[in-house]
């Protein structure tokens, strides 16, 4: 579980959900107080090969989260650049639907290089589909959904770009009204 902490409060970044505290741990924090080690814990559980993105197989989806981590500017942006294409720009996809809860990680932790970009792309999922496969559409979108008190206190935060993407990601989060995020209606006209 990835938690992020900002002034006495706490949210659990897989679902952006309040959570408890994590005492005890050691090493460099991110903007929200979660350990810059644990941001890709639990990556290596997740079955990439058997995902897809854009264009095939999905097994080079957490070297990209890891370059997006820890890698310089550049590296940072040229891994977010790859992501963007194969998660969230064309459309939304099983491996999306895995790596939000990381996007999410990543964009709280100061150490990354380009956490504006780690929110616009979660913005950007939000905002493509996949209507052939409404399931996964819906999935990614709740991924998304689901983080926005994380996004809130992103948009209170230092660094000028991401208090601004995270402004936005927040407006969007409460104004989606996708098909696939709807509930389904039921029939108001009696069956015969």
């Amino acid at each position: 579980m990835r938690i992020a902490r900002l002034k006495g409060q706490t949210a659990d970044m897989s679902s952006g959900a309040p959570s408890g505290g994590v005492p005890g741990r050691r090493g460099p924090r991110s903007a929200l107080g979660g350990v810059v080690g644990t941001v890709l814990k639990g990556m290596s559980r997740v079955r990439w090969h058997d995902l897809t993105h854009a264009y095939g197989s999905a097994g080079d989806v957490p070297g990209r989260l890891s370059r997006v981590a820890f890698g310089d500017a550049r590296t940072s942006a040229s891994a977010l650049s790859d992501l963007g294409l194969w998660l969230g720009e064309l459309a939304v996809f099983d491996a999306t639907v895995e790596a939000v809860p990381f996007l999410w990680g990543l964009a709280v932790t100061d150490s990354v290089n380009s956490r504006s970009g780690v929110v616009l792309l979660l913005q950007a999922i939000l905002e493509h589909g996949n209507p052939p496969q409404i399931a996964v559409q819906r999935a990614a979108h709740r991924a998304v959904l689901n983080g926005r008190s994380t996004a809130v206190l992103l948009a209170c935060d230092e660094d000028a770009a991401v208090r601004a993407a995270a402004a936005n990601l927040v407006a969007e989060i409460d104004s989606h009204v996708c098909e696939s995020c709807r509930p389904p209606r039921e029939c108001a006209a009696p069956l015969t």
